[in-house]
Parts: structure tokens; C-alpha cells; sequence
């Protein structure tokens, strides 16, 4: 790669910003994964790609570390309204070094660490990529760049849940399926922190250690016993507060029938599939509340939101309140097996891809 760096402070334009460096990249190819067709696992290619310089309000990274997240899984699978056009490079959230900055940008310089996070652009499977500068956040040197590149988007999304979808608050009883999971770890050590009451289901007695240490106050191997007795038995027939669940399909009509009277159900994954139809009966026995979260729906457009978002959640890391727990460290030409352990449910906590290098 070649890198002709030209600085602008001798032949500058009126309205060209003083302090900006433009880097122009001749013909530079890095690897990356792509994807040509929906499917499983094996759909995911390593191939040559070639990376633009960045235009007007776009900045490019050297990528550090790749988190994954189950909605790579829901795009490579080509779930309908979420599914990227085809070809594309998966992945949601990263983080790397600025090497080239467009015109205009003022966010963020050469050699600034930042991260990103946002289902609505994708491309972080590669050892290189352009983005807008507004979807990058600077990273705190106190925190690591593979723990940043893991617990971005989880975290934002976290943040958006208990915060936004609705406001966790001491003395809450709250249901997370899928406890030991990347955002439902989160979820346990946040809402714990804050003085909720934290009930959690796992399918194996080795997550449901980590879901105890994470804040859990009762954990449920739902396996083994039926998570919505299990809810009533603890909560004294009262259920909780809210439910949040990624699941879908194999517990959403338990997680309805879990909640207290005005209730909330949140939803943020279908990782079992998409729910029967609801039918607006089954709410009426007790008046219940029902969203569907996103961090696309709350963060999208407005870059104020996203600072505020990772600047909570940067300082929750900081004050020991979040772990980031990257227990699944995979090189990215290996995303392949990733997906597949994600998929079985064979991770706990968050699975970062590691950038190969040539």
C-alpha cells in the first residue's frame, strides 16, 4: 500500500477547515468477508476487496477488532427488512484507527482509536473500511480496543433498552432471556447495578454461573423447568415488570405471560424466529405494553444520541458497573466458524473477530 499524504496548510481553499489532512490511498486492496447469497455459515467468503479513499464527511479506519452479533446472523440469513442488498460486507460495529480523514471532517483526526456501532451500515468484516465520521465515537485510552470492538453495539444497545424502550429504576423485577448472552450479560450487570431485581434464564449450569456473577438474583436453566412457573413462584404470582427478550418464537408467548398488570414487553431479537401473530385479545386479561427495540430506531440521525449513549456507557466500564467479557476471540478469515458457534449457542458473553494481517 501507498500513501501520498497531502497537506493542505500551504494551498488551502477558503472553506477547507485548517487543521484537516486528506490521505489518498493509490490502489489499495485488503481482505475481507462477503457475502453473494443468503444462507448459512458457509456463505460467509474471504476475498480481496478494495477500499476508496474517504469522501466528503467519511473517515477510514485500520480495523483493530470486530464484534459479532447475532444480527449478522439475521443479514447473512437474508431476514426480510434488515437484509443488506447483495454483495455486501457484514458486520455492525468495530473498532480502528483513523488513517485518512474526508473533507469537512472535524470529529476525529489521523491516529484517533474510535469505535462504531449501527445496524444500518455495514462493512466492519474487513481488515480496512470508509464510514461517515458522525457513526464513530472516540474511545477512551483506559479502555481496550478489543473490549471497545466488543461491547459497542451490545452496549449502545443496552443502554437504548434500559433507558429508552423503558426506564429501569430501583426496585424493578425484571426477566432477561438469553442471560448470558452478549447484550443479556449487559442487561444483568447493568439493571443489577442500578437496584433492579434480575431474573435470568440460561439453557446450561456453566452460563448460569456466569449470569449469577453478572447480577442475576435467580437464574432459570429453562431446559429443566418451565421459565413462567418459575417467574410466578419467584415474584410471588405477581410476574415483573418488564421482560426483555431476543429470543422470539420459543418464549414470547411465556414472556407475555410473565408480566405484572401494565406491564412491558420488550423485544430486541428472534433468535428462535419470528413470533405467531399477536392477537390483540391476549393483552386484554391485563393491560399489558409491547415494543420492539432497536439501537437503529433510537441512534439513527442523530449523533447526539450516540455520544450520549456511549459516553454512559464508556464511564459504566470505567466505574467497574459493565464487564465487557469477550470470552470468544475468533481471526476474522474465520468468520465462518464463528457464525456457527454463535448460532448453536455455544458462546457466552460477546465474540470479537480479530483482523488477520498480511
Amino acid at each position: 500500500m501507498r500513501n501520498l499524504e497531502l497537506s493542505l496548510a500551504s494551498n488551502q481553499s477558503p472553506s477547507t477547515p485548517k487543521h484537516c489532512t486528506l490521505t489518498h490511498n493509490i490502489s489499495t486492496m485488503v481482505k475481507a468477508i462477503r457475502v453473494h447469497e443468503h444462507g448459512g455459515p458457509e456463505v460467509l467468503k474471504w476475498e480481496d476487496v478494495e477500499v476508496p479513499d474517504p469522501k466528503e464527511g467519511e473517515i477510514r479506519l485500520k480495523q483493530k477488532a470486530v464484534g459479532l452479533n447475532y444480527l449478522d446472523v439475521y443479514m447473512r440469513q437474508g431476514l426480510q427488512n434488515i437484509a443488506p442488498p447483495l454483495p455486501y460486507t457484514p458486520g455492525v460495529e468495530g473498532v480502528g484507527v483513523v488513517t485518512a480523514v474526508g473533507p469537512g471532517v472535524t470529529s476525529c483526526k489521523v491516529g484517533d482509536v474510535v469505535a462504531y456501532a449501527g445496524g444500518w451500515q455495514v462493512g466492519a468484516y474487513a481488515q480496512e473500511r470508509v464510514l461517515p465520521a458522525d457513526l464513530a465515537v472516540p474511545v477512551p485510552s483506559s479502555v481496550d480496543p478489543v473490549e471497545a470492538a466488543g461491547i459497542i453495539f451490545k452496549g449502545l444497545t443496552t443502554y437504548v433498552l434500559i433507558h429508552r424502550s423503558f426506564k429501569v429504576e430501583r426496585g424493578h423485577t425484571i426477566l432477561v432471556h438469553a442471560a448470558a448472552g452478549g447484550v443479556g450479560s449487559l442487561l444483568c450487570q447493568w439493571t443489577s447495578a442500578i437496584g433492579a431485581t434480575v431474573i435470568g434464564t440460561v439453557s446450561t449450569k456453566e452460563k448460569a454461573v456466569q449470569a449469577k456473577e453478572d447480577g442475576c438474583r435467580h437464574v432459570i436453566l429453562y431446559k429443566d423447568e418451565d421459565f413462567v412457573d418459575r417467574v410466578m413462584d419467584i415474584t410471588s404470582g405477581k410476574g415483573v415488570d418488564v421482560v426483555y427478550d431476543s429470543v422470539g418464537k420459543d418464549t414470547f408467548t411465556g414472556s407475555l405471560a410473565c408480566l405484572k398488570k401494565h406491564g412491558y414487553m420488550v423485544v430486541f431479537g428472534m433468535a428462535s424466529g419470528e413470533p405467531e401473530a399477536l392477537r390483540i385479545g391476549q393483552l386484554a386479561p391485563k393491560p399489558l405494553y409491547l415494543t420492539f427495540s432497536s439501537l437503529q430506531g433510537h441512534m439513527k440521525g442523530s449523533r447526539s444520541n450516540l455520544l450520549v449513549g456511549a459516553e454512559e456507557l464508556f464511564s459504566a466500564i470505567a466505574k467497574g458497573v459493565l464487564k465487557a467479557r469477550v470470552n470468544h476471540k475468533y481471526p476474522l478469515s474465520q468468520a465462518t466458524e464463528a457464525h456457527i458457534a454463535i448460532e448453536g449457542r455455544k458462546t457466552m458473553g460477546s465474540v470479537v473477530l480479530i483482523p488477520d494481517e498480511e
